[in-house]
């Protein structure tokens, strides 16, 4: 508000005034040099435009509500008041048409409205910034962004987030510029490239939003495209004579950041459309026969995949190299989802894979933004309580007369747990209470954990639990068997399976590709966050499969 003071001090000039701001600006062009009068006009132009858009690229920590009544409200009277008072203070003084801003200030309060200037630059960087987290998870959760770490930072505003690689990248590039241009003229190109490309394709992009997301008819997009695109277009043509004066290093920062998320976007699509192309069918299963063809031992294994449904190719490779597999098999898919919090008893949909006699079954997990999970025994533990509440519930189901069985793809949201006949209870070391499902762990392996458990006491200071199976008349017997191999397998074991896939180039690739999938994909690949990590799975029960996708 101090700007009003600017306003306020030199009235007499404003109300005298006979032209409009930019009447002014044809006045003053008389008293500059050709530069100096393009720089300008540039500055008013642009600066009119861009000083108030950083505010929105907060829209992701505020709601556009609030955005409308603070710029209708505040914003936009002080912008007019500060502008109208500088024109007013340049009516009267031409030559402090270099320093405006400044000049126009009182000798009184210069120093308080230097302090705001420079908080206001702080906020309208930070506002960039903050622009700058929203655009990269978008970018993220389209699969055109490598794996990074995410945090939110509110419990209630999915937009406000903090993204520490991208933190230490824009620190680098500010420095880089800084050091590198030494001269404000030529960030001043740089930016001034940078905003008006902005508005241009903005501009392209919203044609599309009127036609596609508003449904309107395609003459007003063209109005619209036609209309501001030639004054965007014209600015845009004009600044292409700053690309050697600075306006270069934008545009070369674009086409680094363009071919990066180009490259994992077909890196990862192309290994998608390999899954899914390349699943197992359900007639090879059936013909392994119950043990798969290979020896089934005492455990549960967590086998990971991006499919909601069918069978990843890469499991007919664990089949094929791995000498045993565990006895029930729960093939895992992780999905976020656009809310903060998702409950419980929405958490997980189970299925089955195949006849009730493999001990397969699909698990699909499902997180909010702000949903972390850190207790890898927890999540263990309602897996099992889940998987036992859908076996119950389908054979309940069965009975009834228009109940399907199908081998894969039926899904169910497992709530908590009201029918289960198995609970779980903590216990001691050496509980042993009638009901429960002694451990079927060798002396051998329980001397093992105990050793590894003594290298990591944190492990050891983990919640122990077990699982009791009441006697209930109500149970059937097959449904009770079911239950008991799956209390077995647990006592057993975890084990975490995850496909570490390497994607190829065909030989009959083109050049393009193979160094695109080869050298680019490999590369990001390689120094990004590792699944393991970003799944949050515990490394002593991880086992990683080797796979080559030739894509």
């Amino acid at each position: 508000m101090l700007f009003i003071g600017i306003l306020v001090y030199y009235v007499p000039s404003l109300l005298t005034m006979h032209t409009s701001f930019f009447g002014i600006m044809v006045k003053i062009n008389g008293f500059l040099s050709e530069e100096y009068s393009y720089v300008l006009q540039w500055i008013v132009l642009l600066s009119s435009v861009t000083g108030t858009e950083a505010m929105f690229a907060d829209l992701g920590h505020f709601t556009p509500f609030s955005i409308r009544i603070a710029f209708a409200g505040f914003v936009y009277p002080c912008l007019i008041l500060s502008y109208m008072g500088q024109a007013a203070f340049l009516s009267k003084n031409y030559a402090s048409v270099e320093r405006t801003f400044y000049d126009s200030i009182p000798d009184r309060v210069f120093w308080p409205v230097f302090v705001v200037a420079t908080l206001a630059a702080i906020v309208g960087s930070q506002a960039v910034i903050s622009a700058t987290f929203s655009i990269v998870k978008q970018c993220h959760a389209l699969g055109c962004f490598p794996r990074i770490k995410i945090v939110h930072t509110s419990r209630h505003i999915s937009g406000r987030i903090y993204i520490p690689e991208i933190n230490w990248i824009l620190l680098v590039l500010c420095l880089a510029v800084t050091v590198g241009f030494r001269d404000t003229t030529l960030i001043g190109n740089a930016y001034g490239i940078a905003a008006i490309t902005v508005m241009f394709v903005t501009t392209c992009l919203m044609s599309l939003v009127i036609i596609i997301v508003w449904r309107k008819n395609f003459l007003w997009a063209i109005g619209f495209l036609l209309f501001f695109g030639w004054i965007e277009g014209s600015y845009l043509s004009a600044s292409v004579m700053k690309v050697p004066q600075g306006g270069w290093a934008p545009l070369a920062l674009s086409a680094i950041f363009m071919v990066v998320m180009y490259v994992w976007h077909y890196g990862t699509r192309r290994k998608y459309m390999f899954d899914l192309q390349n699943k197992v069918s359900m007639k090879w299963i059936l013909t392994l026969g119950p043990s798969l063809g290979i020896v089934r031992v005492p455990g549960i294994g967590l086998i990971y995949t991006e499919l909601v449904t069918g069978v990843p190719a890469i499991f007919s490779h664990f089949v094929t190299n791995l000498p045993a597999f565990h006895q029930v098999l729960v093939f895992v898919c992780i999905k976020s989802v656009p809310v903060p919090f998702v409950p419980a008893e929405e958490r997980y949909l189970i299925g089955r894979i195949g006849p009730k006699v493999y001990h397969m079954y699909r698990c699909i997990v499902r997180y909010g933004y702000k949903d972390i999970p850190k207790d890898d025994n927890d999540f263990e533990n309602r897996l099992i309580l889940s998987i036992a509440e859908f076996i119950q519930m389908e054979a309940e189901e069965s009975q009834s007369t228009s109940y399907e069985n199908s081998l894969d793809g039926r899904m169910a949201v497992i709530s908590t747990p009201v029918r289960s006949s198995m609970r779980m209870v903590i216990a001691d070391e050496d509980d042993n209470a009638a009901g429960s499902i002694p451990s079927s762990k060798s002396p051998t392996l329980q001397s093992l954990q105990s050793m590894y458990e003594m290298d990591a006491p944190q492990l050891g200071r983990q919640r122990r639990v077990r699982f009791e199976l009441f006697n209930s008349p109500t149970v059937a017997p097959t449904v009770r068997e079911e239950l008991l191999e799956l209390i077995k397998a647990k006592e057993a074991g975890v084990a975490y399976i995850l496909g570490h896939s390497y994607i190829k180039a065909r030989k009959s690739s083109s050049f393009l590709k193979k160094f695109a999938i080869d050298v680019g994909y490999s590369f990001l690949r390689k120094n990004c966050r590792g699944p393991a990590v970003a799944l949050n799975i515990p490394h002593i029960s991880l086992i990683e499969v080797g796979m080559i996708y030739y894509v």
